[in-house]
């Protein structure tokens, strides 16, 4: 018997050993949790056994319990690495929408090329949908879903009008040549402003500014306006196509008074419609300089604004400590995408480890129980954060010497139990 009770010590010690070798190997992966070997001794008795003279017969695993302990963090530059602050776990999904759940620690998410979130084995990440405000709409298991960014956002809006103050300077020099956009002595100032054709084309609506010379009498000398008023005019191109108004390409006038207020036009300037290079559409536009000014100061532009819009693109996501999503868009729009589902589990211990980081529940675990970040028991949400393994390195070795010890002992009792046996064998009647 002392044999087997040898070979169950030898048995449990090289268990202990893989335990030990495999939290080892596994020191830098990200979201593993260690394990620890737990044994038990092995005893047979009845009712009629003196408990004075009960030999025990060897040992037996018990458990290979995990240690859900939160590994080190480190951070890193991308979104979305994810970490949960707490407990809890990612939900990702396999497959379509049938697919099987799996719970990771393993917070190391990328885009695939459907543009849904994925950990580095194509299984999606699981969230909650939420309205415009970022509360959850549908919870549970059923509400579930995988969690995919828009490419776009919006509807283009083609540029309508268009609001420009400008500070006109009232020391400007009028030019003496002919008006030519691609002579620059031939204007004093220009104004660039980025457009919308119906499609959300972008375009450019280039202002040229030019001071208009004063008249002069029979003598050539400038005749000053009796009122101290003066007048710019204004060549409007959109690309190469220059603006009309009523069929002319006339400049428009801008006329300020001795104090710099401008007192003509009143209105908003309405251009002839026109149909953009972009497009095939044609499209209106109206030039508000209603609050424009003269003044000794050098030309600036004081405020400008367009009411087209272009189709946003995606350029940014961001996740806060609840797991809310936000992505924003070239346009300026942000849109809210889901608030990241968290796990927890009654018995954390009792879940299967499938690989890969993945877990998955079993009857001993009990059933997941969904919720959102940094809510109750759920912890927060970590970005651009990496947990890594909660293996202590040094720990680990002390443990893989004590096991070796152990292993070493029960080789002993096994060669000794071995020797003795051995003795009886060849004793002589």
């Amino acid at each position: 018997m002392s044999f087997y009770t040898s070979l169950s010590g030898l048995k449990a010690s090289q268990t202990d050993m893989s335990v030990i070798s495999h939290n080892l190997a596994n020191v830098g992966t990200n979201g593993f949790k260690k394990s620890r070997a737990e044994f038990a001794d092995v005893m047979a008795a009845n009712f009629a056994t003196d408990p004075f003279k009960q030999v025990g017969s060897g040992t037996v695993v018990k458990a290979n319990r995990q240690n859900f302990k939160e590994g080190n963090y480190t951070s890193t530059s991308s979104a979305l690495d994810l970490a949960i602050s707490g407990d809890g776990f990612f939900t990702v999904q396999s497959g379509g929408s049938t697919g099987t759940l799996n719970y990771t620690r393993n917070g190391s998410f990328q885009v695939d090329t459907n543009n849904y979130v994925t950990d580095a084995q194509g299984n999606k990440l699981q969230v909650f949908p939420v309205d415009g405000d970022g509360n959850v709409t549908s919870s549970g298991n059923d509400g579930l879903t995988s969690l995919q960014l828009p490419a776009t956002s919006g509807t283009p809006v083609a540029t309508k009008k268009v609001t420009l103050d400008v500070n006109l300077s009232s020391t400007a020099v009028a030019p003496t040549g002919t008006f030519d956009r691609t002579n620059m002595s031939t204007y004093n100032n220009t104004t660039q402003t980025k457009i919308y054709d119906a499609s959300g084309n972008a375009m450019t609506l280039t202002n040229y500014y030019v001071r208009k010379p004063l008249p002069v009498d029979s003598s050539g000398n400038a005749i000053k306006p009796s009122d101290g008023s003066s007048t710019w005019q204004v060549y409007s191109f959109v690309g190469d196509q220059q603006m009309t108004v009523g069929g002319s390409k006339s400049p428009v006038e801008l006329t300020f008074d001795s104090g710099g207020n401008m007192t003509q036009p009143t209105a908003a300037i309405k251009f002839d419609d026109y149909t953009p290079r972009t497009s095939i559409v044609s499209q209106p536009l109206s030039l508000d300089y209603t609050g424009s000014s003269q003044s000794g100061s050098i030309f600036s532009v004081a405020s400008r604004t367009q009411d087209g819009k272009a189709v946003g693109l995606l350029s940014g996501v961001a996740v806060g400590e609840d797991g809310l999503i936000t992505a924003s868009f070239s346009n300026g729009e942000t849109a809210n995408l889901g608030k990241v589902a968290v796990a927890t589990f009654v018995n954390m211990p009792g879940l299967r480890q499938e690989g890969n980081s993945y877990w998955e529940a079993t009857g001993k675990s009990g059933a997941a129980k969904f919720g959102t970040a940094n809510q109750g028991a759920y912890g927060a949400i970590r970005s651009s954060t990496i947990e890594g393994s909660n293996v202590d390195i040094t720990e680990e070795l002390v443990n893989l010497i004590a096991a070796q010890r152990n292993f070493q002992a029960n080789a002993k009792a096994l060669d000794t139990s071995s020797q003795i046996s051995q003795t009886i064998f060849n004793i002589r009647s």
